[in-house]
């Protein structure tokens, strides 16, 4: 095969779109060259780089000359490429850049807008897949840095027709969680694992753009790897080069914050144990200046001062110790209260008491149409007709069924069927009497 190309189709001018662009230390370059139709795989040698009238850049329209051979470990056909010319950006580039200079236009990178991270989030919303490598990276980075935070998991496609608007309204629903039922996050990340300019282009979308602008809540964008830019980048409050990096920029570390911790307590006692040392210097020598005269006398109220001043600095470092440890419980009982299984407890009860209303409300509403039921009955024994018969009445109707009420509308040799009480009799007219 490789030789059957070589040989047979040798140096061909191709002209494409380059994507999935990749640099190697060692100078040499591997892409894709695409079009509406198809790709082939691409190797641009270091020589030839170097030699190169233009550099591959992702989304730009190159013309190449090169030779087409096979690649024989995989056995994928490819262009070794020899000469490489600047054919202009490819039509999702120019896409790109025409919707970033519109929304720039309007004002939705205008970093006067960027709101701020929190510096200790609570609850942390995902909007991204959810069987996605860059999930779990997160979740053990949060887990590993901030324990104590509860991330919430949005999950949309990030990838295909229509994954735009997926993004798009897990973000507004986040950003008014009470309309939709949703928990209040703090800071909300969004975003992907690397790919392809076109696997990522979901981010590029106008929608996605506008709604991370309209979004109440700071947003931190994490699409791809570190050189992949996207729209959503630029809207964003802060752009994160990975989903990694993301969750480290939003989740305080906890051994650092021990550190910080740690060291505020050291400075603490060391200026404490400065300040006593002045004072006992103070004092020391206070005392040999004024030992001649009263010294006793003179010193006394100077020393009743450093016992309070030292009093207070006491109460001053056991306050500010003991408003630590309450905190420190407060978060630790706020932790304990988002913990999934307490959740899951609160819910169970909630059911159970729903449960419970909705058995009783059935069996209030069966005992009610029973008690129904029977007085609709009694009221049928005492207004039918079967209690008027047993009174002495009864009912007499013609041959065509119709009830006889007037002597005038029979003659003589009417045939009659009378319903008593029990059982019926049937006659003939004889005689009518008014």
């Amino acid at each position: 095969m490789k030789n059957l190309l070589e040989i047979e189709i040798g140096d061909v001018w191709v002209e494409g779109e380059i994507s999935n662009l990749r640099r190697q230390a060692s100078g040499h370059c591997y892409f894709t060259l695409k079009d509406e139709g198809a790709h082939i795989s691409c190797v641009l040698f270091r020589g030839n780089a170097v030699r190169a009238k233009a550099q591959p850049e992702n989304g730009m329209q190159a013309r190449l000359f090169g030779e087409v051979s096979i690649y024989e470990a995989r056995g994928q056909m490819q262009l070794i490429v020899k000469q490489l010319e600047d054919a202009g950006l490819g039509d999702l580039q120019a896409r790109f850049e025409a919707l970033k200079r519109k929304l720039n236009s309007e004002g939705l990178f205008d970093p006067a807008l960027k709101m701020a991270l929190p510096k200790f989030p609570r609850v942390i919303g995902l909007v991204t897949s959810p069987t996605g490598a860059a999930l779990q990276d997160m979740l053990n980075i949060l887990n590993r840095r901030a324990p104590w935070v509860q991330p919430v998991l949005y999950p949309v496609t990030v990838q295909g027709k229509g994954a735009e608007h997926s993004i798009a309204e897990a973000l507004y629903q986040l950003s008014d969680p009470s309309k939709y039922n949703l928990p209040h996050v703090d800071v909300i990340i969004v975003g992907r694992g690397g790919g392809s300019l076109e696997d990522l282009w979901n981010f590029n979308e106008e929608v996605v753009a506008r709604a991370i602008y309209d979004c109440s809540i700071p947003v931190v964008s994490a699409v791809g790897h570190e050189i992949d830019f996207t729209i959503s980048d630029f809207a964003a409050d802060v752009r994160a080069p990975t989903p990694s990096a993301a969750a480290e920029l939003v989740a305080p570390d906890a051994a650092e914050l021990k550190g910080n911790v740690a060291s505020l307590a050291g400075s603490l006692q060391r200026v404490l144990e400065n300040r006593l040392r002045h004072s006992l210097t103070v004092l020391t020598s206070a005392r040999r200046a004024l030992m001649p005269r009263d010294a006793e006398r003179a010193l006394r109220e100077p020393i009743q001062n450093l016992d309070g001043l030292r009093q207070d600095l006491t109460n001053a470092a056991d306050d500010q110790m003991h408003s630590r440890r309450v905190r420190l419980r407060e978060v630790v009982s706020l932790c304990a209260a988002y913990h999934p299984a307490n959740v899951i407890d609160q819910k169970s009860e909630r059911l159970d008491q729903t449960c419970s209303q909705i058995e009783r409300a059935v069996q209030s509403a069966q005992q009610q149409a029973l008690e129904r039921l029977r007085h609709l009955q009694s009221l049928m024994r005492t207004l039918g007709p079967e209690a008027t018969f047993a009174r002495g009445f009864s009912i007499t109707t013609n041959a065509n069924g119709d009830i006889v009420k007037s002597s005038a509308d029979l003659k003589k040799g009417d045939v009659l069927e009378t319903r008593l009480a029990s059982g019926k009799v049937v006659s003939a007219v004889s005689k009518t009497k008014k």
